[in-house]
């Protein structure tokens, strides 16, 4: 069972919403909307997907790296995953 098995319902929810706002900008860039304005929701978009990315981070570390850590079964390797993800986020 993946982590945010409890939360999964929530997390779909949230990258419907960004993908309606990528669609968005899709449809500015149509439009020809002033390029700020684009920028201005193309960060918008950005942070809504960090969001998602920390809340999943979130629940990695409470389930999957706490049960490892319990049951002293791979422990070290869910603790280089979580590692090597914060990695990605800090450099995106």
């Amino acid at each position: 069972m993946v982590g945010y098995a409890e939360t999964k319902p929530a997390v779909l929810a949230r990258l419907r919403r960004i993908e309606g706002q990528v669609r968005g900008l899709q449809r500015m860039v149509e439009d020809d909307v002033y390029c700020i304005d684009v920028i201005t929701q193309v960060s918008a978009a950005t942070k809504a997907l960090q969001a998602v990315a920390l809340a999943l981070l979130d629940e990695h570390l409470a389930h999957c790296v706490r049960e490892a850590i319990a049951t002293g079964q791979g422990a070290d390797e869910k603790i280089e995953e979580a590692s090597a993800a914060i990695a990605r986020l800090v450099r995106s």
